[in-house]
Formats: structure tokens, C-alpha cells, sequence
């Protein structure tokens, strides 16, 4: 993302857009936490450190900017309320803190995960 103004320019790492929209969808009601797109982004994973951008996917194309969301749903939830919200939250919180629209956010449930008091 590449912002010009009269003092200069401003570019925003997919990477940040990333770590921003991982932190918003983790605060949603019923995420319980991040899963990667396939066996390969599991792998990788492993080997970075850093793990906050886990499970977030980030395009961006000229001013489009696009979030793909690979996330683990607690069980007995109603996901799609669940999947709905969280692409809410995440929409919003990037447009607040980036000041620029957002075109998608896709929310991809890749598990399930039953708590320990759930039977």
C-alpha cells in the first residue's frame, strides 16, 4: 500500500495490514484461533518466528486491498454469525487505524475445536 501527499510518502507493509487484521480477528467471539491455508503454510510456519501474521493473507492491487482469514471456530458456535462478525471487526478496525477502504475480507474456516466442557 503506497500513499502520496505534499510531505511525502507513505507505504504500509502487507506484513502490518496483516498483523493488524490477525490481532482484530482473534478478539471476535467464537475464533478461537488461526489455522494455516494448507499443509505447506504449516510447515513454514513452524520455521518463522514471528506468528502473528499466522492464517492472514493479505493482496493488495493498486488501492484494493483484500484479507484472507484462515481461522479455527469454537464448536457449538453458529459459525457463519462467527465468520460474519469476524469480517466485520477486521474490516473495520484496518479502515480505522489505515484510513483507507478495505474491498474484502474472506473468512475461511479451515477446523473446529471442542472445549473441554463441551460434550
Amino acid at each position: 500500500m503506497d500513499e502520496r501527499s505534499e510531505l511525502g510518502r507513505i507505504q504500509i507493509s502487507p506484513l502490518a495490514i496483516a498483523a493488524i487484521a490477525s490481532q482484530s480477528v482473534l478478539e471476535c467471539y467464537g475464533i478461537v484461533g488461526m489455522a494455516s491455508k494448507n499443509r505447506i503454510g504449516e510447515l513454514a510456519e513452524v520455521l518463522h518466528r514471528d506468528h502473528s501474521r499466522r492464517g492472514v493473507e493479505v493482496q493488495v492491487e493498486g488501492d484494493r486491498i483484500t484479507v484472507n482469514l484462515y481461522v479455527i471456530v469454537e464448536y457449538g458456535t453458529r459459525i457463519s454469525e462467527v465468520a460474519r462478525a469476524a469480517m466485520s471487526r477486521v474490516k473495520f478496525n484496518l479502515e480505522k487505524i489505515l484510513g483507507i477502504p478495505v474491498a474484502e475480507v474472506n473468512v475461511h474456516v479451515q477446523g473446529l475445536r471442542v472445549s473441554n466442557g463441551a460434550t
